[in-house]
């Protein structure tokens, strides 16, 4: 049954139950961002740089786990529930509160790399794991920014300063929800591309999208884009007084540190990218546009443990079907296609491209019941496969002639 059609009298009592009971474990997503905080005090108790691997460990090992070990849940709120669900305050302060740990942890990160008596092993853990703060600041930012509320808009770009990933902003909705699994969308990763080379491809073209929108939008009311009315402009101005207020405190020594865990943070919402439309193509209607985004078009996953850090992001689907809708509510879809592991698992699979091929690249074609041309394929392969065809085609007229 799709989750679209699903009412309270369907959902069976316990199922309903578990439901309600899933607001307590919603403050979960508050656990990376306050992890650093124990790292710092572990470290600074026993002088040990393990203390700063915690923040991965939890992210790369025991979340993977907790996806095989919990399972799934693919429970649906109760239709009648969702307007108080998605009004009620509980769930919107959980992610404001995201934003102070994040700042702190930056600012905390920054003063110990900047320490005299810090060794590589410690540096090296301190970008790690400021770095996957940052990068899941992104997804707190991804929540906030598709909100109508002003103060949440900007609450968005503040929690992108630090990855230096204002432009994502613009870029997100105004570009990747309207070519969304199409060619011209930089961030819906095609069928036989890796990650490392998606990942130049989609930094790249997402940053020229956003100011190509942007700048769009200023010309179109007859401005000059070059002003901090540009969303743009204004988040990359946030980042750049946020590296300038930590370098004169702490001296230009903290900028390697800045830079780095910036970058790891934007990789990983790149990586995230990667896997939630790999493949999968909108096709073309009569009139020659795309279709509508439908759930069949984003990669999705019910595994517990990755959707209670990630504020329901494998809901992926709903999001893109209704941006709006706030992450407590997100739906379940039977016909989305599922990924054979939580969001946090496949991440680190993606680092591999022979095994996330050997995993994903036969879903993709089955999704299409085998039907590549029907995928979003890298030109290379979209050559290999037409030539195939043409082949074939060719062949079975030849055939058909001589008969």
């Amino acid at each position: 049954m799709s989750a679209s059609t699903l009412s309270t009298s369907e959902l069976r009592p316990e199922a309903q139950a578990w439901q309600d009971g899933k607001r307590y474990l919603w403050p979960l997503a508050l656990v990376v961002p306050i992890l650093p905080y124990v790292g710092y005090g572990l470290w600074h108790r026993f002088d040990n740089a393990l203390a700063w691997y915690l923040t991965p460990f939890l992210v790369y090992v025991i979340v993977p786990v907790g996806d095989w070990l919990i399972g799934e849940d693919a429970a649906n709120p109760p239709v009648e529930r969702e307007a108080q669900l998605q009004s009620a305050w509980y769930y919107r302060v959980l992610t404001f509160l995201y934003l102070p740990l994040q700042f702190g942890s930056l600012v905390l990160g920054a003063w110990a790399w900047s320490q005299p008596h810090v060794n590589l092993a410690s540096k090296v853990g301190i970008v790690i794991t400021i770095g996957i703060v940052t990068g899941i600041a992104i997804n707190t930012a991804h929540e906030l920014g598709h909100k109508r509320e002003e103060v949440e808009r900007w609450l968005s770009k503040i929690a992108l300063a630090p990855s230096g990933y204002g432009h994502f902003y613009v870029e997100h909705n105004r570009g990747h929800h309207v070519r969304v699994a199409t060619p011209e969308d930089p961030a819906s990763a095609r069928l036989g591309e890796s990650f490392y080379r998606f990942w130049p491809r989609t930094v790249w073209g997402s940053l020229k999208s956003a100011w190509a929108l942007e700048t769009k939008k200023h010309r179109l009311r007859k401005r000059s884009p070059w002003s901090l009315r540009n969303d743009v402009l204004n988040a990359w101005l946030m980042t750049v007084l946020l590296f300038a207020a930590l370098t004169v405190w702490l001296g230009v020594g903290v900028l390697p540190f800045l830079l780095l865990q910036m970058v790891f943070g934007f990789s990983l919402l790149e990586i995230v990218n990667y896997l939630e439309h790999y493949g999968l193509l909108r096709q073309r209607t009569d009139s020659g546009r795309y279709e509508k985004v439908e759930p069949v078009h984003s990669w999705n996953s019910d595994r517990l443990s990755t959707n209670v850090f990630l504020y329901q992001l494998q809901r992926h689907s709903d999001h893109h079907s209704y941006p709006n809708r706030r992450y407590q509510v997100l739906r379940s879809f039977d016909e989305a296609p599922q990924l054979p592991g939580g969001y946090a698992t496949m991440i680190v699979v993606a680092l591999f491209p022979p095994a996330w091929r050997r995993l994903m690249d036969q879903r993709v074609l089955d999704h299409y019941d085998g039907d590549a041309l029907k995928a979003n394929l890298t030109p290379k392969l979209r050559a290999k496969y037409e030539a195939e065809y043409e082949a074939g085609a060719g062949a079975g007229a030849e055939a058909a002639a001589r008969g």
